[in-house]
């Protein structure tokens, strides 16, 4: 299969790199002062698992999500774009520190943003 024919998700190294982009991209979120917050008392183990599987579909992996609906997940949680906009910059830096184009930075980035009004508090959905 060449390049052009292989997902994100095969061409970025599968299971294997996702784990590692994970651990990454929460370094750096958890040194946000504006975000770091909204992750006390949360079960980073739990939090990474459910990201390892976001971000796999994201990039067009294989599809194990655990269907958390995440509108519930981030219900109360006062997120706004404010916040949503940090997490996708901590996200497309982290990507780009893994060696993805930046066309594949604002793929993934295009993909996340569809999931803005489950994410952000229903008064300030939508990205400025």
């Amino acid at each position: 299969m060449t390049n052009d024919n292989m997902s994100l998700y095969q061409r970025v190294g599968g299971e294997e790199a996702i784990v590692k982009l994970v651990d990454a991209f929460y370094l750096r979120v958890f040194q946000d002062d504006s975000l770091v917050d909204f992750f006390d008392n949360v079960q980073v183990d739990r939090l990474k698992k459910m990201q390892k599987e976001f971000f796999t579909i994201a990039l067009d992996g294989p599809s194990d999500y655990s269907d958390m609906n995440l509108a519930h997940a981030h219900q109360g949680r006062k997120i706004n774009t404010k916040h949503f906009h940090a997490f996708s910059k901590h996200l497309f830096d982290t990507l780009a520190e893994f060696n993805f184009t930046n066309d594949e930075c604002f793929q993934v980035i295009s993909k996340i943003n569809t999931f803005v009004d489950d994410i952000v508090e229903n008064s300030e959905s939508g990205i400025d």
